[in-house]
């Protein structure tokens, strides 16, 4: 298994294998109906936290992938700070999961798929750069950017499918009646 410090694997190959499982586990957020996202903290070559979107099923707006994998990694090292960690996402982050990886010390953040809404990191702004901030984040987005893309145009299709189909149903009912 490679490993971010690995020097039998370039750093790409590295980030590809850590993408990798981080969009396994958007699956699992696809297969609870959320939207699929997965999110990874690695320190030292080994995963120390993961997560995925679940604010549905949780009722809770900030159960963000990436906000998921923060807890998991801060309650598995048992602190809030997570230096020298890097979160592997396959979305790029909103601004709430990029104020948390700021204040987690997270030191780097790199993401599969651009999000032209609500991404911060380079779609609507670039968070990590302003001057206000008082921890740096190195960003790389556009790992497996294709395969998370897909994920979740797929997923959407199918929502918007499933909506028709509803209506359809519906308004058959509704001619039925009449």
């Amino acid at each position: 298994m490679p490993s971010a410090i690995d020097p039998c694997h370039s750093q790409q190959e590295n980030d590809e294998y850590w993408m990798a499982k981080a969009l396994a586990l958007a699956s699992q957020a696809e297969a609870e109906s959320e939207i699929p996202v997965g999110a990874i903290v690695v320190q030292g070559g080994k995963i120390i936290g993961q997560g995925f979107n679940s604010p549905i099923h949780t009722c809770d707006p900030t159960a963000h992938a990436e906000i998921q994998a923060i807890r998991d990694a801060c309650k598995n090292v048992n602190n809030y700070r997570l230096p020298e960690a890097t979160l592997y996402v396959t979305l790029e982050p909103c601004s709430m999961c990029a104020g948390a990886i700021v204040h987690s010390r997270i030191a780097r953040v790199v993401y599969g798929a651009t999000e032209p809404k609500s991404g911060v990191v380079e779609s609507q702004q670039q968070f990590f750069c302003h001057s206000f901030l008082n921890h740096r984040v190195e960003a790389l987005g556009g790992v497996l950017a294709e395969r998370a893309s897909t994920q979740l145009s797929n997923f959407f299709q199918y929502r918007r499918e499933q909506k028709k189909r509803l209506k359809q149903q519906a308004k058959a009912r509704n001619n039925d009646t009449e």
